[in-house]
């Protein structure tokens, strides 16, 4: 086979751009990109380009932004690119067979978890607010289920205790890119890919995130809410209210305190879950555990720490037990 690959990518955020970024640096031919068509964005309802389109165009890569794949005009257009592979990466429109089809060696999709875990479309948030041991990266070939192909390759990261979805997110992204590289050139070297079917019995969905996801619920662990927190920076971000007021809580720590002993002795003075127990922003939790708040944000304000926010009175020191 030849060293050079006629690739057709797809992908949308800046998670793809990383990949797309990657088989710009390489020797293979990128014969078009398709991503999501503008849209306003901001608060200015500014429309605008996706990363990857913004990307492309940069390298002077002919984009194509159709709303759907599923009419013929479409699907002929792409098959007519005569793609050796296609490169799916996070690009949001549902791929019909005739697409799958329309390459020599089909669509590979760089999936942001370790299949047959966590299929879906928010796989890197979910790792960490399930409390996984470790995440990664899953190179499939794509059928027409949801993230149900068949596994090419894998790599995996370990999951730290004070891990974002910020941080996993470019670590994933990074490591997507390598490994989409080193299968295209085993591609290359064997003239085929080897893949090993999906234990569907194993499978979990990271369905989609919505604002509502955001919301604490006081009653759980400070464990539960600590990975909450962690999963859902950046978007769409953590609310609670405290004393009444509501507060984005963008970082937190599990304090260093007896749990049972410590949370038991204000449960047993008849405090509820949410309850601020010191000025250093202690906060009571459900199962007799703690959380301290290290960074929050009043509703319409600067983020700050939360001794900033007892001081500038966001937070009523008389109402500290």
């Amino acid at each position: 086979m030849s060293e050079k690959l006629r690739i057709a990518f797809m992908g949308t955020p800046d998670f793809a751009a990383h990949a797309l970024r990657a088989l710009v640096g390489s020797d293979h031919d990128i014969v078009c990109v398709y991503s999501q068509p503008p849209r306003p964005k901001g608060r200015g309802h500014k429309v605008q380009k996706s990363p990857v389109h913004e990307l492309a165009e940069t390298h002077g890569i002919p984009v194509f932004t159709p709303k759907s794949l599923k009419d013929a005009d479409a699907q002929e257009q792409f098959a007519a690119h005569k793609a050796d592979i296609a490169i799916v990466a996070a690009y949001g429109l549902l791929l019909p067979l005739e697409i799958l089809n329309a390459p020599k060696h089909g669509c590979l999709n760089i999936h942001g978890s370790l299949l047959p875990r966590h299929r879906g479309a928010s796989p890197i948030q979910r790792a960490i607010w399930e409390g996984d041991e470790a995440s990664g990266i899953t190179i499939m070939q794509m059928d027409k289920g949801l993230d149900t192909g068949d596994m090419i390759a894998m790599s995996e990261i370990l999951l730290g205790a004070d891990m974002t979805a910020a941080i996993l997110h470019d670590a994933l992204a990074d490591m997507g890119a390598d490994l989409m590289l080193d299968v295209l050139a085993r591609l290359v070297t064997e003239g085929s890919l080897s893949a090993e079917k999906q234990d569907d019995a194993l499978a979990t969905y990271a369905h989609l995130l919505k604002k509502s996801d955001g919301v604490v619920n006081w009653e759980q662990s400070a464990l539960q809410i600590d990975r909450q927190i962690r999963a859902l920076n950046p978007w769409p971000g953590v609310w609670a209210e405290i004393q009444g007021k509501r507060f984005k809580i963008l970082e937190a720590d599990l304090a260093d305190v007896d749990y049972p002993n410590y949370a038991g002795a204000f449960c047993a003075e008849g405090l509820f879950p949410g309850a601020v127990l010191n000025k250093d922003g202690l906060i009571l939790c459900g199962q007799k555990t703690v959380l301290k708040l290290t960074k929050i944000q009043p509703e319409g304000k600067k983020a700050m720490d939360f001794s900033s926010a007892l001081n500038g009175g966001y937070i009523d020191a008389e109402k500290i037990f």
